[in-house]
């Protein structure tokens, strides 16, 4: 099992280390962003490919984890095509670390994220590589179960938000339509419900690797705390003047009837 979480990690790195080179011809750090759901796509193939045992259950939870990882990697890849110029955030952070930013964004942003990565994978990579068969059918279930609904959340939240982008006519508004009624992040709420459904999903079949239950709980941090949720707020609550308002009537993160008493002022910012 070491062997396999080295090679994985050998993988994971070697292929960072290439998406930097591309990053610098094109002058866009932002494309590490589209690798990062593909890179458990990876990661969860090659477990699978050096698993002493091929079940049911480590091919069945190697197929979510690419199928997760493949649209979410299509849908980043997209929305990368459509963007003028790199992300604000790393757009930000080019400004922070001058000079030589290209050379410690090898450190700060594509081998830091390739660490991340092969962590928040750990349950899936004992969970395939390690798995002996399904010996804990129930938790397999509750783990499905939540993988369906945490891939529901995120791919209609997705495609929600990318219609309502493609329409000039909300230009400058609030996204507070359909799962976005119910919660201000429905992408990041499935993602984090997703990691735990690996998790689940994975010690369903090794047991042994509860311990793994700090990978998906790291994300969960990250997601509301670090790169996700409180980053997003900060930056819409300075650029739309109405988002107090959409704050005030909808969930931050678990979905939640929007509040009918909330003041509802005009979306337009």
């Amino acid at each position: 099992m070491v062997n396999l979480l080295l090679v994985n990690g050998l993988a994971t790195v070697v292929i960072m280390v290439l998406l930097w080179i591309l990053s610098r011809r094109l002058q866009d750090v932002s494309i590490v962003d589209i690798y990062w759901g593909p890179g458990f796509a990876v990661i969860a193939t090659m477990s699978l490919w050096q698993a002493q045992l091929m079940t049911f259950h480590n091919i069945f939870l190697t197929a979510l984890a690419a199928l997760w990882g493949l649209r979410l990697g299509g849908y980043l890849l997209g929305r990368w095509f459509q963007k003028d110029g790199e992300d604000p955030r790393y757009a930000a952070m080019r400004r922070n670390r001058s000079p030589n930013f290209e050379l410690k964004s090898l450190w700060v942003v594509f081998l830091f994220q390739s660490l991340v990565m092969w962590v928040v994978a750990l349950p899936l990579q004992m969970g395939i590589g390690a798995s002996d068969g399904l010996e804990l059918p129930w938790l397999m279930a509750v783990g499905v179960a939540l993988f369906a609904i945490g891939f529901f959340f995120e791919a209609v939240g997705d495609a929600q938000l990318a219609r309502f982008r493609a329409d000039p006519a909300n230009k400058g508004k609030v996204m507070d339509r359909g799962l976005w009624a119910w919660t201000r992040h429905p992408n990041y709420f499935g993602d984090a419900v997703i990691m735990w459904a690996f998790y689940l999903m994975a010690i369903s079949g090794t047991p042994g690797a509860w311990w793994t239950v700090f990978a998906p709980a790291i994300m969960t941090y990250f997601l509301l705390r670090v790169s996700g949720v409180a980053m997003m707020e900060r930056g819409l609550s300075k650029t739309k003047p109405h988002y107090a308002d959409y704050v005030a009537r909808t969930s931050v993160f678990i979905p939640l009837p929007p509040k009918r008493n909330a003041n509802t002022a005009p979306r337009s910012s």
